[in-house]
């Protein structure tokens, strides 16, 4: 940790457009009738239905469980009876359905029997990394990778500082300022169940300086609890305002003057980072028994009258949250889940909110162009707005060529989609597009190739087996000739023998 703010190449200066959805505090989105909750709202393998078609549930009850290691529990948002177990379709930028489990609310919001933890060290590090899991937290900064996974150092890394991230960087997004500004506490009880698993010390909670009432706040509420054993080197870091500040590498980077290796993950130079709503929800987990059943989302755009951030429970049909913002949009006009760098456009409201869904964007236009690109200038704008040093007009000829092994050279999966070099584009270039087409295809390559090596192998294997076959055929056969013959010559010796016995 180095005592001055470091940088990183790139970047861009963007009109935040956050104040209109920071007008009024955190308001709760009404009971749907029905929610709708896909199975895969994590990175990794699907939760697995533990439940049946009729069954009654009760709030935070699990109704799926985590199937392999790279996997999460899921739970009812509230009590009803389960309706549907079937595919359905999700917010996802291909447009595919997920397996969902659907659920018909009582009304009612019955909980079940909660379970908190007073004092969380009379817990292992193992138990309380297990409770997370079985709570089903994962980042709610927008990637959804399974929170446990991030807390376990195992036993080759040491973790020298913890960060909450609490940057936010992408325009018009502004629930993690909210959770920030209304519940500072909830943070900090997440940070010190975050440092006893990880067994760290330092700890910094790092906010972008557009947002100086969440400064303030976070800061208050530490001076309030610096007695806290468990909160002792924790402070607020405050950084300049520049997009992609937000994105993990680029974090560490400013704060930390370190990098991360290219295909590495933070704990290897011994840093683990988490958004600052991931660590209410680890706090409400343990210390209240809480699991993941809702988030925050911002709501916003021209077209909603009452935007604002909003406590949603997860499967809340989108168009429900939209009404309750008052939102006007025409009957198929596209919307932006997510912001408008990275996030993507959905025509269907009938969607479900998941953990994933950190904003919701009406009358603002997607910063990938629609318009027809014109050709590239060689103008190398798109180079110099790349935080992570790569050369996009080069990747984008060879995606554009399909020409896999060239963008491998280049770094492809270097590349975070943060958007910028499409953003600065004077042809309107959707660069990001075509290095996502590149990623995918290269993965799809991979599988296949792995496929055909398991097929090879298991040819080769069969291959092995059938000639050892043979050759313990063959041995088995050699062994009853020399038998028989071992066999024919004793008794043709035993013959012999009778005959000189009978002669003499």
């Amino acid at each position: 940790m180095t005592d001055e703010l470091s940088s990183f190449p790139g970047g861009l200066i963007l009109d935040g457009q956050k104040k209109r959805s920071t007008q009024t505090e955190i308001r709760k989105t009404p009971l749907s009738k029905k929610l709708t909750l896909p199975l895969q709202q994590h990175i990794g393998t699907p939760s697995a239905p533990i439940v049946k078609v009729g069954d009654k549930v009760l709030k935070g009850q699990k109704i799926a469980r985590a199937d392999g290691h790279l996997s999460v529990y899921l739970h009812a948002p509230s009590s009803g009876t389960v309706i549907a177990i079937d595919d359905q379709a999700i917010p996802h930028p291909s447009g595919l359905s997920g397996l969902c489990i659907t659920i018909e609310t009582d009304g009612k919001d019955t909980w079940i029997e909660r379970q908190p933890i007073e004092d969380f060290t009379t817990l292992t590090e193992h138990e309380v990394r297990q409770l997370l899991r079985e709570a089903g937290i994962v980042g709610l900064g927008g990637a959804g990778f399974p929170s446990f996974i991030k807390l376990n150092p195992g036993v080759h890394h040491a973790v020298e500082t913890l960060i909450i991230n609490g940057v936010e960087c992408e325009p018009y997004i502004t629930c993690d300022d909210m959770i920030m500004r209304e519940r500072a506490n909830g943070i900090l009880d997440g940070i010190q169940i975050m440092k006893y698993a990880l067994r760290v010390k330092r700890c910094v909670i790092v906010i972008e300086d557009n947002k100086p009432e969440a400064i303030s706040i976070m800061k208050q509420a530490l001076e309030e609890r610096k007695e806290c054993h468990h909160l002792k080197e924790t402070q607020v870091v405050v950084i300049p305002t520049r997009y992609p500040t937000g994105s993990e590498k680029q974090l560490i980077q400013v704060v930390t003057g370190k990098q991360v290796p290219g295909n590495g993950i933070p704990i290897e130079i011994g840093i683990v980072c988490h958004n600052v709503g991931t660590t209410y929800a680890i706090g409400r987990a343990i210390k209240y028994g809480e699991p993941l059943i809702s988030r925050i989302v911002t709501v916003t755009g021209t077209d909603v009258k009452h935007a604002g951030n909003f406590e949603t429970l997860f499967g809340t049909p989108m168009h429900e949250l939209l009404a309750f913002c008052d939102t006007h949009r025409e009957q198929g006009e596209p919307f932006i889940l997510g912001g408008p760098m990275m996030g993507y456009n959905l025509s269907g409201d009938h969607l479900p909110v998941t953990k994933t869904a950190n904003c919701i964007l009406v009358g603002v236009d997607n910063a990938a162009p629609d318009s027809t690109p014109l050709p590239c200038i060689r103008c190398g704008e798109c180079a110099t707005a790349c935080p992570v040093s790569l050369l996009p007009q080069q990747l984008y000829w060879f995606s554009r060529a399909k020409d896999l092994e060239k963008t491998r050279e280049y770094n492809l999966f270097d590349c975070i989609e943060c958007g910028c070099c499409s953003y600065v584009c004077p042809s309107k270039i959707p660069l990001v597009h075509y290095f996502r087409f590149a990623k995918t295809e290269t993965m799809n390559q991979e599988q296949e190739h792995q496929k055909a090596d398991i097929a090879r192998q298991r040819h080769e294997n069969r291959l092995t087996r059938h000639e050892l076959e043979k050759r313990e055929k063959e041995e088995r056969q050699r062994q009853r000739k020399a038998a028989l013959a071992a066999t024919k010559a004793a008794k043709e010796k035993e013959a012999l023998s009778q005959t000189d016995n009978q002669e003499n």
